[in-house]
């Protein structure tokens, strides 16, 4: 037996004529959705109204005479209606970005992205805009003739007035965005006597152009390759997730076909093969084949389908929110509604409940009144009269709620120890910092030579609850 040789030839150079060019990124393709109506749509414009009622007007709600919710970074206090929250505080925030983290996980493992479909900023403007868009050049159909068409004057100014309502909006998200951050009345006044300053200015513009950029022209580009959440979603699905998908042991074989005739007679399943599902699809998916990443579950689908099996005379839910072990076992409602409450979910909760819990016991338990005591370095002791040893101090005594408190300071922990420097009780102010330099004076025999562990107590005179006990040391020379 003997081996063939094989020659081997080189492949010829190309010429120019046979040069390919490849591009690296796929060219966006304009999407024009569709306009739809129904239950999902109804539920997605009244949370979308909700939470705008709640971003547009919440900055002008007033409280104790001033914003109700205002994060004022200069001064480094957040107002949260009746609680003040400082720097020490941030434990709060860390909590609360805890338990969003945990919701997301929640709602994610129950029934997919109903965040992104529903309260996500993005999808919310994106709807606002789209809707804007379609008040002034039209339905769909009307979009893209008008797209396709040369410019002319009409095409212009319908254009001209789109842009202009997109950037009012925008320009007001900002501004209202810059308004939890500086006092929204102040802003205002500012804006219309034309004396923002620069920084106001820079952030208004900026998040004013994020808006007008991300609703208005990128759109379905946020969702599909800026926003990670849709490249780390499918680790929290599970079989028993509840996903919007389309029965295709129902659907199946599509095709056409006249109202009239009898779709088993011709062999052809529900789906008439329309294309409503995808015209109306923000991100331009065709939900049928499969779940997708691309998917926010706005549910746009749903209601389009629902609309054309209406004209048909077919039963709804063709496509529909189901999971995939209710898809493939035939699980009835109950049974689904059964495997809600599994591990996954269980464990999301139970830590949720027991976090939620945590942070309400800790804010009602919350002290209004901080104290903390700093010596002072230049002088660590000096004898202020013959066996008599004097400490100086400083207290910065916080007031983080709005209350008036005047609070009265003690010290214990060596015999005869006095406080000398403060006249009577101290007057802070609500929501205040207050430093108060005093001195200690003892008994050169009270202790023994070195340091010696004192406390002060501070006390509001109108609230006997509200006190703090601080450590500190007391210095007798050697």
């Amino acid at each position: 037996m003997t081996l063939a040789k094989i020659r081997i030839v080189p492949a010829p150079a190309p010429t120019k004529g046979d040069e390919v060019e490849q591009a690296l990124y796929e060219v966006r393709k304009k999407i024009y959705p569709r306009a739809v109506s129904g239950i999902f749509a109804r539920w997605r414009w009244t949370i979308m109204l909700i939470t705008q009622v709640v971003f547009y007007g919440l900055p002008w709600v007033t409280w104790n005479g001033r914003q109700a919710v205002l994060f004022d970074l200069a001064a480094r206090k957040f107002y949260l209606f009746g609680a003040v929250l400082w720097p020490q505080d941030v434990i709060y925030l860390t909590v609360l970005l805890v338990l969003s983290a945990l919701s997301l996980f929640l709602f994610t493992a129950v029934a997919g992205r109903l965040w992104c479909g529903y309260s996500c900023p993005q999808t919310v403007y994106t709807e606002i805009f789209l809707w804007i868009e379609r008040k002034i050049e039209g339905e769909r159909l009307a979009r893209i003739r008008l797209d396709a068409a040369e410019m002319s004057l009409e095409k212009f100014v319908i254009k001209a007035l789109k842009h202009t309502a997109w950037g009012t909006l925008a320009l007001w998200t900002g501004f209202t965005f810059v308004g939890y951050f500086t006092p929204i009345k102040t802003l205002g006044m500012e804006f219309f006597t034309a004396t923002l300053g620069p920084w106001q200015t820079f952030w208004i513009l900026f998040y004013g152009f994020a808006t007008y950029g991300n609703a208005g022209w990128m759109r379905e580009q946020v969702c599909k390759y800026m926003c990670p959440y849709a490249r780390f979603q499918s680790v929290m699905f599970d079989r028993d997730t509840l996903v919007i998908t389309y029965d295709a042991e129902r659907g199946e074989p599509r095709g056409s076909r006249n109202k009239k005739s009898d779709a088993r007679t011709l062999g052809l399943g529900d789906c008439v093969d329309c294309g409503i599902c995808v015209q109306v699809c923000p991100t331009g998916i065709d939900i049928r084949n499969g779940l997708q990443y691309e998917c926010i579950g706005c549910a746009a689908c749903i209601d389009g389908c629902d609309q054309v099996m209406d004209r048909m005379g077919y039963p709804k839910g063709l496509i529909r929110y189901d999971t995939s072990a209710g898809l493939e076992q035939h699980l009835s409602f109950r049974q689904k509604a059964k495997r809600v409450l599994r591990p996954r979910t269980l464990f999301y909760a139970g830590l949720l409940l027991a976090i939620a819990a945590a942070l309400v016991t800790s804010l009602a338990l919350r002290k209004t009144l901080k104290v903390d005591v700093l010596r002072d370095r230049a002088s660590l002791a000096r004898e202020a009269a013959p066996g008599i040893i004097e400490n100086v101090y400083r207290l910065q005594i916080m007031n983080t709620g709005e209350t008036p408190h005047s609070y009265r300071i003690g010290v214990t922990g060596l015999p005869g120890a006095a406080v000398v420097g403060v006249e009577g009780p101290v007057e802070i102010p609500g929501a205040t910092t207050q430093s108060v330099p005093l001195r200690v004076r003892v008994a050169e025999s009270a202790g023994q030579p070195g340091v010696n562990k004192i406390e002060f107590t501070v006390g509001a005179v109108d609230d006997p609850q509200l006190a703090v006990v601080e450590k500190s040391t007391f210095i007798i020379p050697r």
